[in-house]
């Protein structure tokens, strides 16, 4: 069990971090994207970010608005017929809350998907909610994240991120956060502020301060 020190604030990622909605995610791609040809490059990217990125590739045959539109309304209900925890996350959550420590919810997911997977957590384990669209850039520029810490009242700096993709990891780091990444996909390497799990079953904080 690896002990990391109590931070001023816990900001996490949503998809393939506390729930295994990334694979959903990547499988609404894939419906897309001929013979699935570099799907993880996915991984993490916001609805538009990726139908952008499909069109400009030409991916797809859709136009633009068309694609985002397909990729919003396939993942919503994805989300929607249930996502599955990820070991340890609930009880990473309520470790955080049991040493005083805020929670933020920080992704790329759209709010309306993000408030039905709120709702299967309970929301009462989050202080606040930053989505797609919240800040001007989102991930991997790291204003999703200083929007977060800034909400909280906390400097980037003595917040611990959670993060499953190198797109959030980057976000993460680029906002100087702490990083604790439980990779979905292949991409994200331990560093001086990076720790890398196979779990979030495999970590837990402690009540010393960083």
């Amino acid at each position: 069990m690896i002990q990391l020190p109590r931070p001023a604030a816990l900001l996490t990622d949503m998809d393939g971090t506390l729930v295994d909605s990334e694979r959903a995610w990547l499988a609404v791609v894939a419906r897309l994207l001929p013979g699935r040809d570099g799907l993880d490059a996915y991984a993490g990217l916001t609805i538009r970010d990726a139908a952008r990125r499909l069109v400009d590739e030409g991916r797809t045959d859709l136009p633009y608005e068309d694609a985002a539109a397909f990729l919003d309304r396939e993942f919503t209900a994805a989300v929607a017929a249930g996502v599955r925890l990820q070991p340890g996350a609930l009880r990473l959550l309520d470790g955080a809350r049991a040493l005083g420590v805020p929670v933020a919810l920080v992704t790329a997911s759209e709010r309306h998907v993000a408030e039905l997977v709120v709702k299967s957590l309970g929301a009462e384990r989050f202080a606040v909610l930053v989505t797609n669209g919240d800040t001007e850039r989102g991930k991997p520029h790291p204003d999703p994240y200083l929007a977060a810490a800034r909400a909280l009242g906390v400097a980037a700096a003595d917040c611990l991120a959670v993060e499953d993709t190198p797109t959030g990891a980057a976000a993460a780091l680029s906002a100087g956060c702490r990083l604790l990444a439980v990779p979905s996909v292949p991409g994200i390497a331990p560093g001086p502020r990076t720790t890398v799990v196979a779990s979030l079953e495999d970590v837990t904080l402690t009540r010393l301060p960083a």
